[in-house]
């Protein structure tokens, strides 16, 4: 499946919906190959996507953009993230291990 100018027209319109509800600041948001990780966020407020993350169902995407944005406001993954995660996300554990599972057989596949 390919990712379409579109697909990231709109997953840059859900991105801006979550930073609103989170309260975050985002200076920009950029889909591009990333070879290591799913997402980035700077101090500045840049978020970087892999491009990848738009072929996964929409639940997943909103687990990366959750876990990027808290980090505006917490900069670690403690006892307040994982808080915070689950106020938003509910059972966001059962989400980065589907995660993890899909990275392991990109892996396998490369």
């Amino acid at each position: 499946m390919s990712v379409t100018t579109m697909d990231k027209v709109d997953f840059k319109e859900r991105v801006r919906r979550w930073a609103n509800k989170l309260d975050a600041r985002v200076t920009s948001v950029s889909v591009r190959l990333m070879k290591t990780k799913w997402a980035s966020y700077s101090t500045t407020g840049r978020l970087t996507f892999d491009a990848s993350l738009l072929e996964l169902r929409e639940g997943l995407q909103d687990y990366v953009i959750v876990h990027e944005l808290l980090h505006d406001h917490v900069p670690n993954h403690g006892k307040l993230w994982k808080s915070l995660m689950r106020a938003h996300l509910g059972d966001h554990e059962a989400l980065a291990e589907e995660l993890k599972r899909i990275e392991k057989k990109a892996e396998r596949a490369d």
